[in-house]
């Protein structure tokens, strides 16, 4: 079995897409691409242009993005307007002719792939999607799994815990996305590990949720921020022993990867080495503008991460439908299974399906 750990459904772009308001989806969306790997042009010549003018260098929060009338517009393209000049920030493949992905999409995606089943992460500027995830999870049990998703500097409210709860108990979702770089809603209020988050990690913990984690090395964006919440979470986990984790992208090959091979320090190996917790090999999302298929530098960065964790700490990922920018969604499959010599076949078999299909139930009745 194929499993693809990290895929998305979502309404269209240009409503709030789950969030209380339009302008609460647009924020989330120009927020999102102030730190993207995703070309931008100025459209009246083409030229190269990048995404400083949405943000103020000083303000990682909310506050600090600017006035640009930030829009969504068609062809996979967001738009702005910079000092009267308007810009297009290539984010979706240039075939989406309309910001929206149904699960019918994904579908018919895994089926020219020889993808069996996805899990469909959510938040930020994809919109909550909780209610969308579980509609699909219910309409095609075999081939989806869902994720909710809470406002995450606010999980710890009783209004963000109301949601899980629902989402847990009504929903029948049994996992839950959450990405450090949406604290900076809030202006990145507090650590990962603050009391204010307390009631929310031991809400995880109790009802056996998985946590699906997106980390961020926000607000100073320097190896030093991503390790300042590297330890804050071995401090949740300190407490939260059973606690599943879920690390969604590959280690930040810029801060640990230089050289072309991983480098961790203790205090990052002794996270990832929790038990129970999952890494995903996902690289073309990040570098398939650089490297070129079938990414001879991204199979030399999951042997690296073969050696030091272990083929059955890794999960296959693509982040469909933003991934076909840079590739088909078969090579963002094919430059493992079908390169990556030095894994065995039964390696391939852990990291392409059987280590989701474990982590998460899949394939076993649903209770």
């Amino acid at each position: 079995m194929i499993i693809d750990c990290h895929a998305h459904v979502f309404t269209h772009w240009i409503g709030a897409c789950g969030h209380p308001t339009r302008d609460t989806h647009n924020r989330y969306l120009q927020r999102m691409i102030t730190r993207t790997a995703a070309s931008t042009f100025r459209t009246r010549d083409w030229a190269r242009a990048d995404t400083t003018t949405l943000y103020r260098a000083d303000d990682a929060g909310w506050s600090g993005l600017t006035d640009v009338d930030f829009r969504v517009g068609r062809f996979g393209q967001l738009e702005f307007t910079h000092q009267g000049e308007d810009h297009v920030i290539q984010y979706m493949p240039v075939g989406m002719q309309e910001m929206t992905a149904p699960p019918e999409l994904m579908l018919s995606q895994m089926m020219y792939a020889g993808v069996d089943h996805c899990l469909l992460q959510a938040g930020g500027s994809y919109g909550p999607m909780t209610e969308m995830n579980a509609f699909a999870q219910q309409q095609y049990p075999g081939r989806m799994t869902g994720m909710m998703h809470v406002d995450e500097a606010m999980a710890g409210t009783e209004a963000e815990l109301a949601k899980v709860d629902h989402a847990f108990h009504v929903l029948k979702l049994r996992s839950l996305y959450f990405n450090v770089d949406s604290l900076s809603r809030h202006g990145f209020p507090w650590p990962l590990d603050a009391k204010e988050m307390a009631p929310f990690w031991a809400r995880l913990a109790e009802l056996g949720i998985v946590l699906c984690l997106e980390l961020s090395s926000g607000p100073t964006y320097d190896k030093a921020g991503y390790m300042g919440h590297i330890v804050a979470l071995g401090r949740i986990l300190a407490r939260h022993r059973d606690l599943r984790v879920h690390l969604a992208m590959s280690p930040p090959v810029a801060f640990f990867a230089k050289d072309g091979r991983y480098e961790f320090p203790d205090e990052l190996l002794a996270v990832y080495r929790h038990q129970p917790l999952v890494l995903e090999v996902m690289f073309p999302i990040t570098y398939g503008g650089v490297w070129d298929y079938p990414y001879p530098e991204a199979q030399a960065l999951t042997e690296s991460l073969r050696d030091q964790l272990g083929a059955h700490r890794l999960v296959w990922g693509s982040d469909m439908p933003n991934v076909e920018r840079f590739c088909t969604y078969r090579q963002s499959l094919d430059y493992v299974r079908k390169y990556c010599p030095f894994l065995t076949a039964r390696e391939k078999d852990l990291i392409l399906g059987d280590n989701c299909a474990a982590f998460y139930g899949i394939g076993k009745p649903r209770v």
